[in-house]
């Protein structure tokens, strides 16, 4: 059974900085990618950035480049977003999610994905 468990949230100042995890286990995630999305209060769910498991090769959402950086220790299995001169546009639920290489074409799409977390709270007061 597929798990991805996102951790590290929480209230961060405007300016600040915070990482988040993302857990996977269940499979084996080579051959996949891991992204990550966020839901404002209101606001349709939206891509953030994306990662391939294998080789490391990213994309970004124009709102977070060069602010956020997403990354992944193979090792552990684990994903990473870090989350830089936050803003508080930034405050949202944010989930980590995987679906395979194959559909990096569309990798800012939610129907790109299989495996979604439960989602973890991320709040930037100004």
């Amino acid at each position: 059974q597929v798990q991805l468990v996102e951790s590290g949230g929480g209230l961060e100042q405007a300016g600040g900085s915070l990482r988040l995890s993302c857990a996977a286990s269940g499979r084996t995630f080579s051959g996949y990618v891991m992204g990550w999305f966020r839901q404002a209060p209101g606001q349709e769910r939206e891509f953030v950035a994306a990662v391939t498991w294998t080789g490391g090769f990213t994309s970004y959402a124009d709102s977070v480049k060069g602010r956020f950086t997403i990354s992944r220790d193979n090792a552990k299995n684990t994903g990473y977003l870090q989350m830089n001169s936050l803003k508080s546009e930034d405050t949202a639920v944010y989930y980590c999610a995987a679906g395979p290489l194959s559909r990096w074409s569309a990798v800012g799409a939610e129907t790109s994905y299989d495996y979604w977390g439960q989602g973890t709270q991320v709040t930037v007061s100004s």
